[in-house]
């Protein structure tokens, strides 16, 4: 079994739609300049309210990613 090293980084993620959306969002922007994301983890979620419904959602993620050799 190979060791593995990671490094996480905090994402805040934003969806007029769901929370689900909110993290595919803060991932797929993140996967264009890190490489190797393995993981996330919700850390928070959030949500913004307008006339009385949830207008936006927030989700902070922590991710994780290993570094290269």
């Amino acid at each position: 079994m190979s060791s593995h090293v990671y490094k996480h980084i905090e994402l805040t993620g934003s969806s007029t739609k769901s929370i689900e959306d909110a993290v595919d969002g803060a991932i797929a922007r993140a996967s264009l300049s890190v490489r190797n994301i393995h993981w996330f983890e919700v850390m928070e979620t959030r949500g913004h309210v307008e006339n009385g419904k949830v207008a936006h959602w927030q989700v902070t993620i922590k991710v994780g990613f290993t570094l290269e050799d």
